[in-house]
């Protein structure tokens, strides 16, 4: 079978997609994929021998009416140029991942009668996954979301990379704790300014940071203030290495963060990016919260409030409880994904 799939622009949408997309090919199936053609999409991608197709559509909620209408053109547009590709390639079935490029794809698919099938990481419906769901065969759920029809809670699919490890790598130093601190593409600022502060009474630490493109040295420049050693990175070419490093991570709450990090057995003290659309990030957190692996630290809260929680992490031993986590949900989400669409279609 051929699928189209279909992600772009963040991580959160690309690196599901691509697991997926592996997951396909590793069954002899064929992907298609359709995309904007960003970076991070050649990034995720390049080692899949995959045609791909790139379309150009920005996104719609936060925009000026003008946007809006420009946005609503490059839709009506994309979707004859969509048209024209399923009827090139003949797709047996689309599979979006969510944002504003799914779209164009899923009206075409619904024009030409083609099976749409869906995935949202976090635990908020996002706008254009909100707007498909209705036409959607399965609605596959990275976190449990209530009252969506069609709907089969998978888990988040996650790189290969993030399922090849093993249980001796997970060394533990009993005399010093190791944390890893990342704040993501969009949300490192407060981290950057924060976490070493919230740090600098803290003596029993060893400390990896990835600050984010140009903001290592002023974040180095914060540790030494307050005679704290730490690696201090633009960014880290493998995430796996310094999580499974890690006693556990101060990170944001991006759904595929949180998925990747519980998935090594690794906790996680959750800041979620506060201005993030419908706050899933705070929504996410919670869940996370609620599965016993992580706390949470808003940034309303105070920096004392921070240092309160990563202190209760350290003092009661909770890093070492979060390494006992045995959930596969997110290692077996491309394969559960990828049975539940053969299964639909075989029954066609």
């Amino acid at each position: 079978m051929k699928f189209m799939v279909v992600a772009a622009k963040t991580g959160g949408h690309v690196y599901p997609a691509q697991a997926l997309s592996n997951e396909i090919i590793s069954n002899d199936h064929e992907v298609i994929f359709i995309g904007t053609g960003s970076n991070i999409e050649k990034i995720a991608f390049k080692d899949l021998n995959i045609k791909s197709y790139q379309l150009s559509i920005e996104g719609f909620r936060g925009k000026s009416i003008f946007k809006k209408i420009r946005v609503i053109f490059q839709i009506i547009v994309n979707i004859f140029k969509v048209l024209n590709i399923l009827r090139i390639e003949k797709v047996d079935a689309m599979i979006g991942f969510g944002g504003f490029i799914t779209v164009p794809v899923g009206i075409s698919c619904w024009i030409l009668k083609k099976p749409i099938f869906l995935h949202e990481q976090n635990s908020v419906l996002g706008s254009a996954n909100k707007l498909l769901s209705n036409f959607s065969k399965i609605n596959f759920l990275g976190m449990p979301i209530k009252n969506i029809e069609n709907s089969i809670i998978t888990g988040n699919p996650i790189r290969e990379s993030f399922k090849r490890f093993e249980e001796n790598e997970m060394t533990v130093d009993d005399h010093k704790i190791n944390i890893y601190i990342t704040g993501g593409s969009q949300g490192a600022e407060y981290i950057n300014s924060s976490v070493p502060i919230a740090l600098k009474n803290f003596s029993n630490i060893n400390i990896k940071h990835q600050s984010g493109s140009g903001r290592s040295s002023e974040v180095s420049d914060q540790y030494a203030k307050y005679n704290l050693q730490a690696e201090v990175r633009d960014f880290y070419d493998d995430p796996v290495e310094q999580i499974l490093w890690s006693d556990f991570v101060i990170s944001r709450s991006g759904a595929l963060s949180i998925s990747e990090i519980t998935s090594l057995k690794r906790g996680v003290l959750m800041i979620p990016l506060s201005n993030s659309i419908d706050n899933h990030q705070l929504e996410n957190a919670k869940l996370i919260f609620d599965q016993k692996m992580g706390l949470i630290h808003e940034q309303k809260e105070s920096l004392e409030s921070l240092t309160a929680k990563i202190k209760t992490i350290i003092d009661n031993d909770l890093y070492k409880d979060w390494k006992k986590n045995n959930s596969k949900i997110h290692i077996n989400a491309s394969k559960k994904i990828l049975d539940n669409i053969n299964h639909y279609l075989s029954r066609k």
